[in-house]
């Protein structure tokens, strides 16, 4: 009985740490650019991107977030050229803020 108590307790412990890390886990920069491009792609015609590529700390609303900061460059039908910057959640690729 021992050591089948130890087993769940050395088991649960496992789990928890494992856990605790890969809730940590931050997508790549390039993933997040693409998650950021096909999502926008809909509503833009995109024509160039960019992204920090070290995630920072941001606040919104009294909440605390891990992003990256990127932009977008549009064309327009008359051919003129808008930039977007945006703020992407680091850990789920959810676009947090876009700004013209």
């Amino acid at each position: 009985m021992k050591r089948f108590a130890v087993g769940i307790g050395v088991g649960l412990v496992a789990g928890l740490l494992l856990s605790s890390k890969l809730g940590k886990e931050l997508i790549s920069p390039e993933r997040a650019l693409k998650q950021v491009k096909d999502k926008l792609s809909h509503s833009f015609n995109v024509t160039g991107s960019w992204i920090h590529m070290v995630p920072e700390s941001w606040n919104k609303n009294q909440l605390e977030y891990t992003v990256y900061r990127g932009g977008l460059t549009t064309s327009t039908e008359n051919d003129e050229h808008l930039q977007y910057d945006f703020i992407v959640d680091a850990k789920t690729g959810t676009i947090l803020d876009v700004t013209q």
